[in-house]
């Protein structure tokens, strides 16, 4: 029994040191990526759904009535200005034009008989041999002559134009349509939709129209009226088109239209903006995205859209604070540059926002920067 007291108090002893929690060993502060907030001249681009459009379209009409005998060009393709298009039956204003000319040459004949009778009496009025009334009457045909000879002049000079509108020819280069016609059908202007032969696109240069709403021309006034915002020279902005497949149009263009008022339907503005197409890339109808250049953010503050999170209360980004310490920014955010988002308000120059890990913090938690990773906001041009 003595040694059994000494005994219990070891194991008792043992148990306790056994059960005691060992103390839990401290994570290190999570390692975040910052940019540092700061203002600079950011470049403002609006963007725009537009839609391309000849920027001379020409209807291509019969002005004679005919049977069409040939058509002359490649439906779908380039033509020239002056190339042949449609040639109509001649032969019926040939003839029109023979018989115009025979008489003329009639009333040619007609006009120097007359003049010769005049001439003859001139003389003899003089000598009293013919009265004043006979006079009168030679004058009155040799007029009556000229007359009637100018009118047939006139016929033939209708009969020509008439035999040339059988020949019809491109007036301007562009794209071609399909033929309306096929040979052998009758054409001619008695309605629109007979007289329509085809139409011909131009596409270098092309048009680009899209419409800018109401909304955004006011909120460009209140910023521009307050500094935040500036455009370029006379309004001069650069036009970008940006075809479907994400595709630039080579070249650049410039708005050439704005409509004064506003369409009543849609409360926007169409703006026509005019651009090169020396390949014939675009075609009217094509649907494009527009993007106006040359306007100006100065003193903006931008950071990546990333670091940009949406909570209950609204947006808001985290900060290192001097402390290393992460602290909740609610901020408005303003318009995209590029993979940045533009900040209206919330951020002053100088604290650091992180970028890489705010998944993986909290408001008040420690962290570590990396700081050969710190960078400050620059989006480029």
């Amino acid at each position: 029994m003595r040694f059994c007291r000494p005994l219990c108090m070891c194991l008792l002893i043992l148990i306790v040191t056994g059960c005691h929690e060992q103390p839990t060993p401290k994570m290190p502060p999570i390692v975040v990526t910052v940019v540092t907030a700061e203002e600079k001249e950011i470049p403002a681009v609006f963007e725009y759904i537009g839609v391309a459009n000849s920027s001379h379209l020409v209807e291509i009409r019969a002005r004679v009535e005919g049977f069409l005998d040939t058509i002359a060009y490649k439906e779908g393709l380039l033509v020239h200005e002056n190339d042949l298009l449609f040639q109509i039956d001649p032969k019926p204003f040939e003839v029109a034009l023979a018989q115009a000319k025979a008489l003329e040459e009639q009333q040619a004949a007609f006009l120097w008989q007359a003049q010769r009778a005049l001439d003859r009496f001139k003389p003899l009025y003089e000598k009293k041999a013919a009265s004043l009334r006979d006079l009168d009457n030679a004058t009155a045909q040799a007029l009556s002559a000229q007359a009637t000879l100018d009118a047939a002049k006139a016929q033939v000079m209708q009969a020509e134009i008439n035999l040339g509108y059988t020949t019809v020819r491109s007036p301007i280069t562009g794209l071609s349509n399909q033929a309306k016609y096929r040979e052998g059908a009758l054409v001619g202007p008695g309605s629109e939709q007979q007289s329509l032969l085809t139409t011909i696109y131009t596409v270098d240069p092309i048009w680009v129209d899209f419409n800018v709403s109401e909304g955004d021309i006011l909120k460009s006034e209140v910023m521009s009226s307050q500094g935040k915002l500036r455009f370029p020279k006379d309004m001069n902005f650069v036009i970008e088109a940006v075809l479907a497949n994400g595709d630039i149009l080579p070249g650049k263009g410039h708005v050439d239209f704005a409509d004064p008022a506003f369409q009543k339907n849609t409360g926007s503005m169409t703006v026509r903006a005019i651009l090169p197409n020396p390949k014939s890339i675009l075609k009217p109808g094509q649907f494009v995205r527009a993007r106006l250049k040359g306007a100006i953010y100065p003193n903006a503050i931008a950071v990546p859209k990333r670091s940009v999170m949406q909570g209950k209360n609204g947006q808001f980004v985290y900060v290192v604070n001097k402390d290393s310490k992460v602290e909740t920014r609610y901020v408005t955010p303003g318009d995209w540059y590029q993979d940045y988002w533009i900040i209206a308000s919330g951020l002053t120059p100088g604290e650091r926002v992180i970028v890489d890990g705010v998944n993986k913090v909290l408001p008040g938690m420690p962290v570590t920067v990396k700081s050969s990773e710190e960078t400050s906001t620059e989006p480029t041009s």
